[in-house]
């Protein structure tokens, strides 16, 4: 399949630079395990134009083995870093991640040094990530900082649910993306030189902080035609009542998390069920490892709720799919590889997780608001922020009456 490409009005001094589409390969260049038909009409963003020669220049300084000259092309689907692939003269290929230009909205996002700082500390482990090249923070180069990384070659699946495998593949590409979870909860972050990654204690609390003030904020946005506010999270106050409550909350663990750990953020190899990179990790911290499980298991929960934007979440209803792991399985797996049981607190986290991405689904609504963002998509996803609402307070009060319960055994 070739490449479809967009060449940017280049500024003075400046390369274009090409883009690559997104059916045919992903953030760190491992091709689609399924081809988007309907992209080929999509037209892709303009390319953030490049001084490849001062690029070419850094690079032959300090990673000699990338060779001028250099084919530099921009990745042309949507991530809040741009990324481009590099091609050097002898044919190796290399993946570049910048900050975007401009000012930016928020001083959390966009930050490619944590990104970087974790992949590169996670190199030396068995967890497999890209290899790290260099981190530039000098604007001059490239416009913005910006670091280098290996390009990876292998499969990413966009449907979760893997359609185009055996029930046999896809229960052994589960288990490897569990396995290799619980290996990266496993790291000790104290011993790879990532102990300021973020505070060891109250992870659940800093997230109630930053989403109650996040959420407020979002809840207020009002519609340019319909005038009327995009309004709050259903319960919202009420969950973040029973979300703060110490008796509540899952024991302390302290683990690096990933932050949005999902199948199609992680690259698989061509031929085997074995993860050989987890991408994108501009949300990863210190904090609580059920957080990633959470994230990781809710296709088998909120199908109903995402049905707008998700026509494939049915194949996660129970027996639906040959092959595809019940959560008890998943949770087993990961007993068995971590070696502790997150089975009497996975409920929490869920509902946890559900809220979180009931306040994301919320933010992309308020940006609809606003007309910030692609209109036929981004409603659909506006509109799954109520019924995600809905879905985690049902988790909530089927926790609450759990507890309800042992209460009254305990008397």
């Amino acid at each position: 399949m070739p490449l479809k490409t967009l060449i940017s009005k280049p500024t003075p001094g400046f390369r274009a630079v090409p883009q690559i589409s997104a059916n045919v390969l992903a953030v760190h260049g491992a091709t689609r395990s399924r081809a988007l038909d309907h992209c080929a009409s999509v037209p892709t963003r303009t390319g953030h134009p490049i001084d490849v020669k001062a690029l070419e220049q850094y690079l032959s300084q300090h990673v000699p083995e990338i060779k001028a000259p250099l084919e530099v092309k921009q990745f042309g689907f949507g991530q809040s870093n741009p990324t481009y692939q590099l091609t050097s003269a002898d044919k190796k290929r290399y993946v570049m991640r910048k900050k975007p230009p401009g000012k930016l909205l928020s001083k959390a996002a966009h930050k490619v040094e944590r990104e970087y700082r974790v992949i590169a500390a996670l190199g030396p482990t068995d967890v497999p990530v890209p290899k790290a090249y260099c981190l530039c923070e000098d604007d001059s180069v490239v416009g913005t900082p910006f670091y280098v990384m290996e390009f990876l070659d292998g499969r990413i699946f966009e449907d979760l649910s893997l359609p185009n495998v055996s029930a046999e593949e896809r229960t052994s590409l589960w288990r490897a993306a569990v396995q290799t979870l619980a290996k990266f909860h496993s790291v000790d972050f104290r011993k790879v030189g990532l102990e300021s990654f973020g505070k060891s204690d109250g992870f659940y609390d800093r997230q109630l902080a930053t989403w109650k003030q996040i959420c407020t904020a979002q809840s207020k946005a009002v519609d340019v035609d319909t005038k009327k506010p995009v309004g709050q999270i259903p319960h919202f106050d009420e969950m973040l009542q029973f979300f703060a409550d110490k008796n509540l909350q899952p024991r302390h663990r302290a683990t690096l998390v990933h932050g949005d750990y999902k199948l199609d953020n992680m690259v698989f190899h061509k031929t085997e069920s074995r993860v050989i990179g987890i991408l994108d990790w501009e949300m990863s911290t210190v904090g609580h490892p059920l957080s990633d499980l959470g994230n990781l298991l809710m296709p088998f929960y909120t199908h109903k709720a995402t049905s707008s934007y998700n026509p494939t979440g049915s194949a996660f209803l129970p027996g639906a799919t040959p092959g595809l792991p019940t959560p008890d399985i998943i949770l087993a797996w990961y007993k068995e590889a971590a070696g502790w049981d997150p089975q009497p607190e996975i409920n929490w986290a869920l509902a946890f997780a559900i809220f979180r991405g009931s306040a994301i689904s919320q933010g992309i609504a308020a940006r609809y608001a606003a007309r910030q963002a692609s209109s036929a998509e981004a409603q659909k996803y506006a509109e799954s922020f109520k019924p995600l609402g809905e879905l985690a307070w049902s988790l909530v009060e089927q926790q609450k009456a759990k507890s309800k319960t042992t209460e009254k055994a305990k008397l």
